[in-house]
């Protein structure tokens, strides 16, 4: 398996991501600058949290504009998998590669702390590893993760399946008391409607070693080399 780590000036979280890939695959990522046209042969391309250009205009906004983002697009249309994590869920959106938006959290404030996550489906690439509605924790770290979506594009991704996880209780449970940023439905993560991008604010990268914050998002990517593994 071969991934790609898209970097903008402003992104932070590259390297925990290098670190969660290269534990989970034995190879470590190709970085790709933002000014690149074009993308390397890879099976899987990573955006990264961060603050692309100081999350100015709006988080995302001025990143989707870059360059690489045409191949990112090219590349996701052709099956090629995607995740976008927190700055690069933010990015996701804004180039319409994935519904929804991204706003400030309803308290206005930056959340840096734990939170539990249930997933909605096992059936894809990034969820395999997982049981439906299993609930991992992980720690998210955002100012504008309050997920939102109009109410018809709300009803499609509900009705096809395109929500990934949910801010949750430890025992399933969803109500908005879990929910840290005021996302619409507890939404934490997205899919596109071919199941091969996906979008997530909490990090998963930063939850693959005991030592240092768990091991709950090790079989987000344990499960996608598995995919890719078994498609080769």
């Amino acid at each position: 398996m071969t991934a790609c780590i898209v970097t903008f000036p402003g992104s932070n979280r590259e390297r925990d991501m290098v670190m969660a890939l290269t534990r989970a695959t034995g190879k470590a990522p190709t970085i790709v600058w933002h000014r690149e046209t074009e993308l390397p042969k890879t099976d899987l391309i990573v955006i990264p949290g961060g603050f692309a250009y100081g999350d100015y205009l709006r988080t995302g906004a001025i990143a989707a504009q870059s360059p690489i983002m045409r191949a990112v697009a090219e590349r996701a249309q052709q099956g090629v998998l995607v995740l976008g994590v927190c700055n690069g869920f933010q990015i996701l959106t804004e180039t319409r590669l994935l519904p929804g938006v991204l706003m400030r959290n309803a308290g206005l404030k930056f959340i840096c702390r734990e939170v539990n996550l249930r997933v909605e489906r096992n059936d894809t690439a990034f969820t395999r590893d997982y049981k439906k509605n299993e609930v991992f924790t992980c720690p998210v770290a955002h100012h504008d993760g309050n997920y939102f979506a109009d109410a018809e594009t709300l009803a499609r991704i509900e009705g096809e399946g395109q929500v990934a996880f949910r801010y949750s209780g430890l025992d399933t449970d969803i109500d908005p008391k879990w929910c840290p940023n005021g996302s619409i439905n507890n939404i934490a993560g997205v899919y596109n409607e071919a199941g091969n991008v996906l979008g997530l604010m909490p990090h998963p990268e930063d939850a693959t070693d005991k030592l240092v914050g768990g091991l709950g998002g090790g079989p987000l990517f344990a499960g996608i080399a598995a995919s890719i593994g078994a498609a080769a």
